[in-house]
């Protein structure tokens, strides 16, 4: 029996305290007893048909209201169930369902049905708002008071105290490409999280606090924005002001933003909403994290909220006026893409398949793909003959069969396609270009400080890649360049392409490296993490040797992990999953005084190594090699000394380096443990020929001795058969798995 207050449907929902909702709307009358009987009734067995005696109802309206019930609970009953003329329409709350829904212009009648519009409202709001543009029209316009100039609208800030609150807009007189899906959704709870946060700006049913003689927060905000974005022209749209009339258009300050009202037929909430939706389709940059970011500025701050997001100038610029030569990259065409781009032209999922077959065994037969595949022999045949003819297939010797005709395996052709993967450390950037096979046609390195300014620091990227792809123009194909990879150290925003905080690199804090890099190379680009990054190679190159789930411990100016389980890599719901630092002080019991994890020095490896070696008694633990990367007397220059020491048999050395490694091995034993995992692969930078056999070592020890499991498995830890440059070997990796890889949905980097 439910409990009081609870009521329960024909699918064994519950929703408590509903149940005393339900019975007052039933008594009240009006356009809700109707529905709220239903339910009631439904909840006591009552049939359909007999519920629609009682009540002089149709069956399908009874259907209706269960249904409505069981999927969205009371505010499914809220909701109008047809076509209709409500008293007021929130034009902007039907632009962001026009922007949001799936199925996108086909979605109208859909909106129209859950809004209670007719369809004809619908697509007239459409079509004030330009969200179908013509041929040859400009795209959105929002119709503020006057209308924003211009149909490419960023949102850039906003600015909220107890008397007002203005969004502030950005434009460009361009015509914007028109609308699709976000980057990463911006859900309901997003758009609800934003109202709620400036809703308990604004005093309810109190007179606004006076504001101080001579302060004017507002005018400092837009005097600010104007410094922070100059390369766009800014529009303020007050969202409510409590001081003036709603009608009154504030006056604009002499050179600052102009000053806009709230469209007609808009709440400031769903007006907030559509603005948010419209950027987010427009811009995969404008992704969910800017806008988290603006909530947590409006929950956290005491006093008035002055929020701008960070400059997009850099997104702004003509991307032809900064492209260098197309010819140095093979005239592949300029797309900005997230997920790579299959320029050399795959025909079908099955295609896919093959070339997974033929990758992992090395050379195969056409009859082995068939039967490792299950596709048909006359299917792999008529795919293998169409990848041989495009040049990605190359056929070996002949084999001897003891009945019928010889067969012929095939093979990758590795000079059918190359890609460039560029690293970013704190102390070292890298650049190689890769064939398909994975060998390395060249390979390019440049020092620089962690503290290096963003601009110079990408600038050096730039030249860094170019540079690769000069010393490597001989060897691509016209048509066979397929991209760049970027490996960066996390956490990262994928979908804007944007590093966030990095905890070695302090000036690159949301950084658009993306959209920076895409300014400069036509072709695609794809940024990911250092540790995934380095899976993805793993994976890529070791062919069957890395065919199973297993985890890749990437030793660099920090240790970091990456996942490939289930036949992919393992990016989590931000694509920062890997995140080893925390894992390793949670298995020691390490917090710092806030609370939280600490952060591990034994999670740095060439940091903490020698600092370990010194205090066990190794002198010469910064002796300096000009020849490691980071430069002269630099950490990594200490960590090499130290594994020198090591391999020469010094105790203290190889003392430091298993007191490393077990700190190491706390953090993968938590892995194996939670994710019933056989295989730890170790590579990076700093996995050196010196120091393997020291981390493999007491790796394998620590995961095999302590896991709740240990009698049903043998963990494996095994060298990475990537060189030292694992991370821009993977980087360019992830074009080729990006590209390759079969799979029966695109990648989701939400």
């Amino acid at each position: 029996m439910a409990e009081a207050g609870t009521v329960t449907v024909a699918t064994g929902e519950e929703q408590p305290g509903s149940r005393e909702v339900l019975r007052g709307w039933a008594a009240e009358g009006g356009p809700l007893a109707v529905r709220a009987r239903v339910v009631l009734l439904a909840e006591e067995g009552v049939r359909d048909a007999e519920i629609a005696r009682r009540l002089g109802i149709s069956r399908q309206t009874v259907g209706t209201w269960r249904h409505r019930w069981q999927s969205a609970g009371l505010r499914g009953l809220e909701q109008r169930p047809r076509t209709g003329r409500p008293a007021t329409v929130d034009e902007a709350e039907v632009v962001t369902r026009a922007l949001l829904a799936p199925g996108g212009s086909g979605a109208g009648r859909a909106i129209a049905r859950e809004l209670g519009l007719s369809h004809a409202t619908v697509a007239a709001i459409r079509r004030r708002w330009r969200l179908t543009p013509e041929a040859g029209a400009p795209g959105p316009e929002v119709p503020t008071v006057p209308p924003l100039p211009g149909p490419d609208v960023w949102v850039l800030g906003l600015y909220a105290d107890a008397r007002r609150a203005v969004l502030l807009a950005g434009t460009r007189s361009r015509r914007a490409a028109a609308p699709g899906p976000a980057a990463t959704v911006i859900g309901e709870d997003v758009l609800d999280g934003l109202g709620r946060a400036l809703e308990e700006r604004r005093p309810a049913g109190r007179a606004a606090a006076p504001r101080p003689p001579g302060a004017d927060g507002l005018a400092a905000f837009l005097a600010a924005a104007a410094g922070h974005h100059p390369d766009i022209a800014l529009h303020a749209v007050t969202l409510w002001d409590d001081g003036a009339a709603p009608d009154v258009l504030p006056a604009a300050p002499r050179g600052g933003p102009s000053r806009h009202l709230l469209p007609a037929r808009s709440s400031w909430r769903g007006f907030l909403r559509a603005m948010v939706a419209l950027d987010s389709t427009s811009h995969p940059e404008s992704s969910r994290r800017v806008y988290l970011d603006l909530i947590a500025a409006l929950q956290q701050a005491e006093g008035p909220v002055g929020w701008l997001r960070e400059s997009v100038a850099g997104h702004l610029r003509d991307p032809r006026a900064a492209a260098p030569d197309a010819a140095a990259l093979g005239a592949v065409p300029r797309q900005v893409s997230s997920s790579g781009v299959n320029q050399i032209d795959l025909g079908s999922f099955n295609e896919c398949v093959v070339i997974e077959a033929v990758r992992l065994a090395g050379t195969i037969t056409r009859g082995e793909i068939a039967h490792r595949t299950g596709l048909t022999q006359q299917s792999v045949s008529r795919i293998a003959r169409s990848l041989l003819d495009r040049g990605i297939l190359v056929e070996d010797a002949q084999r001897r069969a003891t009945s019928g005709k010889p067969r012929t395996p095939v093979r990758l052709c590795g000079t059918a396609a190359h890609a460039l993967g560029l690293h970013i450390d704190p102390e070292v950037i890298t650049a190689v270009v890769i064939d398909l096979d994975g060998a390395i046609v060249c390979t390019c390195t440049r020092p620089v400080s962690a503290d290096i300014d963003p601009g110079e620091f990408v600038a050096q990227v730039v030249a860094l890649g170019r540079e690769a792809l000069e010393k490597a123009r001989g060897a691509l194909r016209a048509d066979g360049f397929l991209g760049i990879g970027v490996a960066v150290p996390g956490p990262v925003d994928i979908a804007s392409g944007t590093v966030l905080d990095p905890p070695l690199m302090s000036a690159w804090n949301d950084l658009p490296l993306l959209y920076l890099l895409q300014d400069h190379f036509p072709c695609p680009v794809i940024i990911e993490k250092d540790s995934l990054a380095a899976a993805a190679g793993e994976r890529w190159i070791g062919r069957d040797r890395r065919a199973r789930d297993f985890a890749y411990l990437y030793l660099g100016t920090g240790v970091g992990s990456g996942l490939y389980l289930n036949g992919d890599i393992y990016r989590g719901v931000s694509a920062n999953a890997g995140e080893f630092g925390q894992l390793c002080a949670v298995a020691l019991g390490r917090v710092g005084p806030d609370g939280r994890p600490e952060l591990l020095p034994e999670c740095n490896p060439p940091v903490s190594v020698p600092e370990a070696a010194a205090r066990l008694g190794l002198r010469a633990a910064g002796r300096a090699d000009p020849s490691a990367p980071g430069g002269p007397g630099g950490s990594s220059a200490a960590y090499h000394a130290v594994g020198r020491a090591a391999a020469g048999g010094d105790p203290a050395a190889a003392a430091a380096l298993r007191e490393v490694a077990g700190a190491v091995g706390r953090g993968a034993l938590g892995l194996v443990d939670l994710l019933d995992i056989d295989l730890i692969v170790l590579g990076g930078p700093f996995f050196t020929d010196d120091t393997a056999s020291y981390y493999l070592d007491e790796i394998r020890r620590v995961v095999n001795d302590f896991p709740q499991a240990r009698r049903l498995r043998q963990v494996e830890v095994e060298p990475s058969v990537l060189s030292a440059e694992a991370a821009a070997v993977g980087a360019a990796s992830t074009i080729f798995h990006a590209t390759f890889t079969p799979r029966l949905r695109g990648r989701d980097r939400s």
